[in-house]
């Protein structure tokens, strides 16, 4: 965005003051959340999308037995993997639209270029950026809690696991360490039904030390992560767009036209 229109003047000015005006006039907050958000974008959404891929082939293999028991869970991954697509649509659309915002009311803000002014119909649009922001900040950060809780299923699947090698190692008794289960029904995953549900002893060491899990595990760390760089993103989506419209508001009144 050149924000220098009148070519006499680039030529007076010289080359070294038109991009220093340049730069002066990129919203370069703006910038950053905007590809804080595609990062974030990216890294949830293909994280996400194939963790819950695999959740579904750990389930079928080592929890339940009849595809009857995890039907939901399975029409609940499978929809929500199109929520994925259309998250990862609306927020590159959203992050481009932003970006242009930014790059307006960065440019309003700086009065000295040319007769930029901004108008009431600039002034509403950056207000409506900042409410539509701050709704999607509120909900996002529920999916950010949301993403937390596989997260913490497979840590305790873990830990358990862990305090099966150990056991097995202290104690040459099976029974020692055959009580030490992982129930996937208490997280809600099964309905209570389902058999076996749960998996114990050297049977979820197993699981444990499979590729699957570790893949799996690792995914939705990726996708927690890629849901906090998003969270981010929006909050300092929410920071520049509000400090853009209080001055527009506030400061620029003077300079102001309908």
């Amino acid at each position: 965005m050149f924000p220098v229109k009148q070519p006499w003047l680039c030529k007076a000015l010289g080359c070294y003051d038109c991009c220093v005006r340049c730069l002066a006039s990129v919203p370069y907050a703006s910038l950053a959340a905007t590809l804080l958000c595609y990062a974030g974008t990216a890294l949830f959404c293909v994280s996400a999308h194939q963790a819950l891929a695999q959740t579904e082939t750990l389930v079928e293999m080592h929890f339940a037995r009849n595809i009857q028991d995890y039907v939901l869970l399975a029409s609940f991954i499978k929809y929500f993997q199109y929520v994925i697509y259309g998250l990862a649509s609306f927020f590159f659309l959203f992050g481009i639209l932003l970006l242009a915002e930014g790059f307006y009311t960065t440019s309003a803000v700086k009065q000295k270029f040319g007769e930029f002014r901004s108008t009431q119909c600039g002034r509403s649009l950056s207000l409506t950026f900042v409410i539509v922001t701050y709704i999607l900040a509120i909900i996002w950060l529920g999916v950010f809690a949301f993403t937390a809780i596989p997260v913490y299923f497979f840590y305790n699947m873990e830990d358990t696991c862990h305090t099966i090698n150990i056991l097995s190692e202290t104690t040459t008794s099976i029974n020692q360490h055959a009580w030490v289960c992982m129930d996937a029904r208490q997280y809600s995953l099964l309905p209570w039904h389902a058999m076996p549900g749960k998996a114990c002893g050297m049977t979820l060491a197993a699981i444990c030390k499979s590729s699957e899990f570790f893949w799996t595990y690792d995914l939705y760390i990726a996708a927690f992560a890629g849901a906090g760089v998003m969270l981010l993103s929006l909050f300092l989506y929410l920071v520049a767009t509000t400090y853009n419209y209080a001055v527009l508001r506030f400061l620029g009144r003077k300079a102001l036209r309908c």
